[in-house]
């Protein structure tokens, strides 16, 4: 029942992230939303960590700065500052790339990727081109699209990079940590890039608060816990397989919902990528190189 529980969380509410962040950041500036969901996520796990009085020594921030930096501070941002002109089904296939970017860090590692993982990776770069040229007609989509690919990889490279013992075993420190680290980078620079020039917090939306609310509980409480707790429990390309649902949840969604178009292009480049990523993780596994996957579907 627990596993059943958890695969829906990471299947359903991390699918269904696309869409919130989209109706967030449509009155709060993208940067700032994702520096509050991020530091009040992970202020709460830290205080439900601190009632336990579960451990963490001092080195484990500094391993959590680069955890979440990269994660949070670099794959979120990017994505909410991207689905200010993308819409959030594509935002969703192109962060559906995430294990080509592990299988790249691996590869740069010295860890070669088999025959079956580089048809993978072959096909799914297909779809992304796909993706790239159907945006062709419209310049301006072209820096997000980059943008939401960059911030893949700097997801791939932190997760791979927070793992005990540079963080702490416990599920809500270890998240906990990262995510406030990456919370407080995301507030830092929306300062810094004067984001907040303008902002009239009067004008933000219900809708817009109700999507932060649901990110900070669902998002990142509920299924970044499953996440982290179906890691522990099962086979991690098993758990990968959210790389695959999501995008579909999230074109779902954006279609049914929020009235996002749906063109014939779109669709391809979704199946051809969806295709890609299931080689690649059926190839990673037939070759016993599973490695800790993680993606919140933001």
């Amino acid at each position: 029942m627990a596993l059943t529980a958890a695969y829906a969380a990471i299947y359903l509410i991390w699918g269904s992230t696309f869409l919130a962040i989209s109706l967030a950041v449509r009155s709060i500036p993208p940067l700032l939303m994702m520096g509050i969901r991020c530091s009040a996520a992970g202020v709460l796990l830290l205080s439900w960590a601190i009632a336990r009085r579960e451990p963490a020594a001092p080195r484990h921030w500094g391993h959590a700065a680069v955890s979440g930096t990269l994660m949070f501070a670099g794959a979120y941002g990017t994505l909410a500052w991207a689905e200010q002109q993308l819409a959030s089904g594509t935002a969703a296939l192109l962060s559906a790339t995430t294990p080509f970017w592990l299988v790249a860090i691996e590869w740069s590692r010295g860890s070669k990727p088999s025959a079956r993982t580089m048809v993978g990776l072959v096909i799914g770069l297909a779809g992304v081109a796909l993706l790239v040229d159907g945006a062709s007609a419209h310049p301006l989509r072209i820096a997000p699209i980059i943008a939401v690919l960059a911030g893949t990889g700097a997801w791939a490279a932190g997760s791979l990079y927070a793992r005990p013992p540079r963080v702490p075993c416990s599920l809500a420190l270890s998240a906990g940590m990262s995510l406030l680290a990456g919370g407080a980078g995301l507030l830092v620079t929306s300062w810094a890039t004067r984001e907040l020039s303008g902002f009239d917090p009067r004008t933000v939306s219900l809708v817009s608060l109700l999507a932060l609310a649901y990110l900070v509980v669902f998002g990142s409480l509920v299924a970044f816990t499953a996440y982290s707790f179906l890691l522990r429990v099962a086979p991690p390309a098993r758990v990968a397989t959210y790389a695959y649902v999501n995008p579909i949840v999230a074109v779902a969604l954006g279609a049914g919902l929020a009235g996002e178009r749906l063109s014939a292009g779109m669709i391809s480049a979704g199946m051809v990528i969806a295709t890609g990523v299931a080689i690649t993780i059926a190839g990673r596994r037939f070759n016993g190189r599973e490695g800790q996957e993680r993606r919140e579907g933001a």
